[in-house]
């Protein structure tokens, strides 16, 4: 029976890596996947899945007015589909979700999702606030702080390197750095307003195609 999966973590997890060997796992098999991505992120080249260890896959772009459910059902119609791959399922919309899981529950198709949990505020985005509530399996890809804690929170830094307070939830593409950082290490660097070690450039590296 197909079931709605929310593979969620911080940032650095290798969620993309993880959305591409899955999509390869059914290719190679003979099944036919189809992947999306979230139109906002354009770190990378548009129109495909990106990780940073260098691979990649084309992707259908979904903006928060795509109906994903008609997408997804009229391929389905015109070829058999054997599963969905969402990345930056962070920006879905309430819609969005709902109509994953009709795809799930109607369509009998599986649909894996993989995203953020939480901004840099530590407050949960919408697509990840409804995949929360609504999906079937909720999985955590670990990662890790620079004190070798379980990483569960994002920090964005300034060109200072010190924690960005305020701001729009979604930068995509500008010069800010993100770390991720256990829960008190986010603390302690929101609280003393300093520079945190370990951060990672958002720069796309060059991928290698799957």
């Amino acid at each position: 029976m197909a079931q709605l999966y929310f593979y969620y973590s911080a940032m650095n997890a290798g969620k993309s890596t993880a959305l591409l060997q899955s999509s390869y796992n059914y290719q190679e098999r003979g099944m036919r996947t189809l992947v999306f991505t979230a139109e906002i992120d354009n770190r990378f080249a548009r129109g495909q899945v990106s990780s940073r260890i260098g691979l990649s896959s084309p992707a259908e772009l979904y903006r928060p007015d795509t109906d994903l459910l008609a997408v997804i059902r009229q391929s389905h119609e015109q070829q058999a589909l054997h599963c969905i791959l969402v990345d930056e399922s962070q920006f879905l919309t309430r819609e969005q979700v709902a109509g994953l899981s009709d795809v799930v529950d109607f369509l009998n198709i599986p649909v894996l999702c993989y995203g953020l949990r939480t901004d840099f505020r530590g407050e949960l985005f919408p697509g990840s606030h409804y995949l929360l509530a609504w999906a079937d399996k909720l999985i955590e890809l670990k990662t890790i702080c620079y004190c070798g804690r379980k990483a569960n929170r994002v920090i964005r830094l300034g060109e200072d390197g010190k924690p960005v307070h305020d701001g729009q939830q979604v930068v995509i593409g500008g010069d800010e750095r993100y770390v991720s950082v256990c829960r008190k290490h986010y603390k302690q660097a929101m609280a003393e307003d300093s520079q945190v070690p370990g951060y990672i450039s958002m720069a796309a590296s060059e991928p290698r195609q799957l």
